[in-house]
């Protein structure tokens, strides 16, 4: 009989591992896209929109799989899905027209909801003590984006974009196996009743959680939508090819993963406010720097002798290192906001996951869209840094409204004489 800590350490690492595979497939089309791009003569929106449908269906699932590990137990409801969706992601390789490669992609992007049951699993297992590493080291699973930028440019070069469903249908097969005989489930950490749509929307009216949501879809929407087109990105700004747009991409997508284990220690030890205000404020100066575009100057000089023209631009080793620091404050960030999640709301933790989940994917989805959207009306690449500086500096304004202004105001109360209040 295996030991309650056996258990538990099985479980994160099955679950962990289960978890970057599912991200691995879930971002593939921001690898694989850029050959269909390209073979399908598609535009910055077209491609943009191949890449987000996986990304909106995992984010829309979210809800529901949290609610139903509430009730069932995440070790079915996670093995439910995997299996669910290794068929479509073997049948890409056949796919010749876009709409084939959009329906395709929405069902592989319910992997991504695997997201809201694997973090209510690990979280179920843990002490509250524990529960922000154990979180964070689950959530390192996002690393699977980087994986997909190491392996897929590879394949493609060496065998077509086709071999890459093919191998990630193997893998896939592989992790259920795993994921079967390393797993447990406990009863006690199912609800004997199902959440009601009444009870979904009660939760709705919590404006916490709505708050959450906007720091989620920042700092995990945000990766996403940008690890999604930073490949196309450098090929298209710096001149690279595809195998080292993607090698220079994992700066920012490998660090981001990895060090979310970290993020759940640190909200344990400094609590979240503490650790995401920090993050936020990070993101947004690398941000600002990223956002500058090239730009071009002329100066009338003196005495009506010509002008003198210069330019300015971002070189790709300091955007490089912007980006690095965007990637670690939002690494530590997916970390910190669920640590709140955990402290908050452990009854429904399921559901609540799978609002602030879905709506992390959904920024996942937008932006994206939004990236090709912009690109193709105003011309100026950087204008993708631009928005998520402007959604940042919203998550930053609120949190210091809801959050650092009360204790200010607090303090400010308990100062002032009672016969001027």
């Amino acid at each position: 009989m295996a030991s309650h800590r056996f258990k538990q350490n099985s479980i994160l690492v099955a679950n962990t591992f289960a978890f970057t595979m599912c991200f691995m497939v879930w971002t593939m089309f921001g690898e694989i896209g850029v050959p269909i791009a390209e073979q399908l003569d598609l535009n910055g929106t077209q491609f943009g929109i191949l890449t987000a449908v996986p990304i909106l269906t995992g984010s829309l699932s979210r809800l529901p799989l949290g609610a139903m590990t509430d009730r069932y137990g995440g070790r079915p409801v996670f093995l439910s899905v995997l299996i669910a969706v290794m068929p479509a992601i073997w049948l890409t390789q056949f796919a010749t027209q876009y709409w084939q490669l959009l329906a395709l992609g929405a069902c592989i992007g319910l992997v991504g909801g695997n997201f809201s049951v694997g973090i209510t699993y690990t979280a179920k297992w843990f002490e509250k003590d524990r529960q922000g590493l154990a979180m964070g080291i689950f959530g390192a699973g996002n690393a699977g984006a980087a994986i997909t930028k190491y392996i897929a440019p590879t394949v493609i070069i060496m065998l077509g974009w086709q071999s890459v469903p093919n191998l990630y249908a193997a893998i896939m097969l592989v992790t259920i196996l795993l994921f079967w005989f390393f797993t447990y489930s406990d009863p006690a950490h199912r609800r004997s009743q199902g959440t009601s749509l009444r009870e979904q929307v009660k939760v709705l009216n919590d404006p916490r959680v709505w708050k959450y949501c906007q720091y989620y879809s920042v700092v995990f929407g945000g990766y996403v939508g940008v690890s999604l087109w930073l490949t196309r990105y450098y090929m298209n700004e710096y001149g690279l090819g595809i195998q080292l747009a993607a090698l220079i991409a994992t700066v920012f997508v490998l660090p981001s993963g990895v060090i979310r284990a970290f993020g759940g220690w640190l909200s344990d030890r400094f609590g979240a406010h503490t650790v995401t205000w920090t993050c936020m404020w990070a993101s947004l100066i690398a941000l600002f720097i990223m956002s500058y575009p090239t730009t071009h100057y002329s100066v009338q000089a003196a005495g009506g002798q010509g002008t003198v023209e210069f330019g300015f631009g971002i070189p790709a080793w300091l955007f490089t290192a912007a980006l690095f620091v965007v990637g670690i404050a939002w690494g530590i960030g997916k970390a910190s906001v669920f640590k709140y999640l955990s402290n908050e709301y452990d009854e429904n933790l399921g559901l609540v996951s799978g609002i602030v989940g879905l709506a992390g994917g959904l920024g996942g989805f937008l932006l994206p869209i939004m990236f090709g959207a912009l690109v193709d009306l105003t011309g100026v690449a950087t204008t993708v840094w631009m928005l998520c500086f402007g959604v940042t500096l919203v998550s930053i304004i609120w949190m210091w409204w809801t959050e650092r202004r009360v204790p200010i105001l607090t303090r400010e109360e308990a100062l002032t004489p009672s016969a001027t209040r």
